[in-house]
């Protein structure tokens, strides 16, 4: 029996659509820039004289148009999303050649009613020299934003394979010498032994989870962190000295999956149990505005770090790059005997 899709899986498959955005300003930006160009280049190739209202008017006209083309397609774009294939690039086609040609028909004759004089040719070759345009340039745009989409599109693949792989990757050391912790605790302490199954079963469902391509919440990666955490203190006992500052934090705070924990994991990894005499992680964060600012600090080992060092983070790097753009920073390196990485990440929109 074959089930229906439900609305999360429908609500992704539109996130997927390589399917423009024309309620978002880059949209209607490219509209507007390709019309007014379009028109500049008309009126300067003229071997005539030119006439700067007509100029003025043949402006308006084309801004007016793509408002209207901008809207339609943003009105239409969720029933669009449900065509198969390359359908629903068509359709935005022919709906702009129909919205020109309406426009088109309404302009000239409201020229003609008024006995303006702006439109010089006739109904039927203002339509045509319009649609011609039209078609031209809808076509060149909608390519352009084909390709773009599909780019995107290839981008958030390899994104997306990159935070399997690190969700997949659980580093055998640490599930071995956990499970030896657990092994030593069971006689002794059964009530931590059993706590540390929990951690432990908790860390390896959000690490082989099927739900990670969205976002969770900062409390959620907290919790995460704090029960990692607590593994690792049993197995490195008074080495490990934690410090949290982290009580401005909003806890529902829309934030990437296992973003902050590889980053704990490489502070006590390579900060506290090359030490001797271990040393102290230092979590601190606060809001900036709507978005937040964590710092995540660690002793610097007296030998250099093992090889690989930093994958953990090459993969943060690319992971906020990609969900947040420019607008979030990433910063990491030595100050003066402590190891600091800092994010600092933007607000974003529900």
């Amino acid at each position: 029996m074959r089930a229906f899709p439900s609305a999360s899986a429908t609500r992704e498959r539109a996130e997927r659509s390589p399917l423009p955005d024309f309620c978002q300003l880059p949209a209607l930006f490219a509209l507007f820039v390709v019309g007014a160009l379009t028109v500049t280049v008309m009126w300067l190739a003229r071997d005539t004289q030119r006439d700067l209202p007509a100029y003025s008017v043949s402006m308006l006209f084309v801004t007016w148009l793509a408002l209207v083309v901008a809207v339609t397609l943003c009105k239409l774009r969720p029933a669009l999303q449900r065509l198969p294939g390359h359908l629903p690039y068509a359709v935005i086609w022919l709906l702009i050649l129909l919205i020109v040609l309406v426009a088109s028909v309404i302009a000239r004759w409201i020229s003609g009613a008024l006995q303006m004089d702006l439109i010089g040719s006739s109904m039927l070759v203002f339509v045509r020299d319009n649609m011609a345009i039209a078609a031209l340039l809808g076509a060149a745009m909608l390519r352009y934003f084909y390709v773009l989409a599909q780019w995107q599109a290839r981008l958030a693949a390899v994104t997306r394979a990159q935070v399997e792989a690190l969700q997949a990757r659980i580093r055998p050391h640490f599930l071995f010498n956990s499970m030896n912790t657990v092994a030593a605790l069971i006689r002794v302490d059964p009530e931590a032994a059993e706590r540390t199954v929990e951690d432990l079963s908790e860390l390896f469902r959000a690490a082989l989870g099927q739900h990670a391509t969205r976002d969770g919440t900062l409390g959620e990666e907290l919790a995460l962190i704090e029960r990692y955490l607590a593994i690792e203190q049993l197995r490195l006992g008074a080495r490990l000295r934690v410090r949290r500052e982290l009580d401005d934090l909003p806890a529902d705070f829309p934030l990437p999956r296992l973003l902050l924990q590889p980053l704990v994991e490489n502070a006590v990894r390579h900060g506290i149990q090359p030490l001797r005499g271990g040393g102290e992680v230092i979590l601190r964060g606060r809001r900036e505005g709507s978005g937040i600012r964590i710092e995540i600090i660690n002793p610097l080992p007296e030998s250099p770090p093992e090889p690989g060092h930093g994958h953990g983070l090459d993969s943060v790097r690319k992971r906020i790059a990609y969900r947040y753009g420019q607008q979030a920073t990433v910063l990491a390196g030595a100050q003066g005997e402590r190891f600091v990485v800092l994010l600092q990440l933007p607000g974003t929109n529900p």
